[in-house]
């Protein structure tokens, strides 16, 4: 119901006015200063309601859960993209809200480590949420030592090591092709983004192998056959 139309509501605000401003008013009824002040006690304490079920908050509480806002785990979905121009990140609009709302809030001490190994590390962890054993970057321009520096068939090179080149090797859980495809994808995009610009790389995306009702489920999420080795990218 409209303010207007309760004429025998007066505000609260009436009753920190000296005395004098509460009188000359009907018996029963509010002066007319008792009603002007209810649009301002709406407005500052959310006074009344919208209709019978939605509430309608003042500005008192709003600034009294401003905090929230600036938390990227509650802040409301509509305010992620504000949130990630205060920290100077741009979200991709495939990436999902769960991945937006983990990525601003780890990305902010990750531009410590830009352009080093570890960093890139963090920073694709940062986008999976996996444990950090998911996430491997190879400079491939040490000395081969088997089980220290080179893993056979994983990150192993015969001669000298090729300059400026790096591999990723990423540990996903198994998935549709279609989400496979698109956290490839945005994988690129970060590494493309975070890379010093001279070097180049191939990243391998690797799944847990079969296990039923362990990592696979049959007829959801188990495929047989091969993945593809990896991609490049400069």
């Amino acid at each position: 119901m409209p303010l207007s139309d309760r004429p025998g509501q007066a505000s609260s605000l009436l009753n920190y006015l000296p005395v004098i401003f509460q009188e000359n008013s009907a018996p029963g009824q509010p002066n007319f200063l008792g009603r002007f002040l209810l649009a301002f006690e709406r407005i500052l304490l959310g006074l009344g309601e919208v209709s019978d079920k939605v509430p309608t908050p003042g500005l008192e509480e709003s600034i009294a859960q401003l905090d929230r806002y600036f938390d990227p785990e509650h802040t409301p979905s509509e305010f992620l993209p504000w949130l990630a121009g205060w920290v100077a990140l741009t979200l991709r609009d495939d990436w999902e809200e769960k991945e937006k709302r983990r990525f601003i809030g780890r990305i902010v001490p990750l531009y410590q480590q830009r352009g080093t190994k570890g960093g890139l590390e963090k920073l694709l962890l940062a986008y999976t949420g996996l444990p950090k054993e998911s996430v491997r970057v190879y400079e491939l321009t040490q000395p081969l030592q088997v089980g220290i520096t080179s893993t056979v068939g994983v990150d192993t090179a015969i001669g000298s090591g090729l300059p400026h080149y790096f591999v990723v090797k990423m540990s996903l859980p198994i998935s549709t092709e279609i989400d496979r495809k698109r956290r490839e994808q945005i994988a690129h995009s970060i590494i493309d983004r975070e890379k010093p610009a001279h070097t180049y790389y191939n990243l391998i995306v690797e799944f847990p192998t079969i296990q039923v009702g362990i990592t696979s489920t049959v007829g959801k999420d188990t495929l047989i056959g091969t993945r593809p080795l990896g991609t490049s990218g400069e």
